[in-house]
C-alpha cells in the first residue's frame, strides 16, 4: 500500500547537539529507496507503508546500536484507497493559485 509520512527523530540524552544523530537517521531514510523531502522539523517520504515502517524501525535500531540511549519519533502517515498520491502533488495543492 501506498502512503505518505513525516518522520520526525528527536535524539535524547546525546548532549546539547543533535546535528550527528539527525544526520545519521536522514541517511537511513536516503539510503531506504523511498521518496525524500527533508524539511526544518523532519522529513516527508512518499512509498510503500511497509518500507516506512521497516526505515523507522531501522533508524532506531541503528541509532540505539551506535550509543543514542533514547528516541522520541513522531510518524504522520496517510494512506488513500480512491487515488495514488504523491508528495509532489500534495505540495503542489498547498501553495496558493498565485504563487505557481
Amino acid at each position: 500500500m501506498k502512503a505518505l509520512a513525516e518522520i520526525q527523530v528527536i535524539p535524547l540524552g546525546v548532549g546539547i547537539s543533535v546535528r550527528d544523530q539527525v544526520r545519521r537517521a536522514h541517511q537511513i531514510i536516503r539510503d531506504s529507496g523511498l521518496t525524500v523531502q527533508l524539511h526544518a522539523y523532519g522529513t516527508n517520504v512518499e512509498g510503500e507503508l511497509d518500507v516506512i515502517l521497516a526505515t523507522v524501525g531501522r533508524i532506531h535500531a541503528l541509532l540505539h546500536a551506535e550509543g543514542t540511549p533514547r528516541l522520541s519519533t513522531a510518524v504522520k502517515i496517510g494512506t488513500r484507497t480512491d487515488k495514488e498520491c504523491t508528495l509532489e502533488d500534495k505540495m503542489f495543492y498547498m501553495v496558493p493559485d498565485a504563487q505557481r
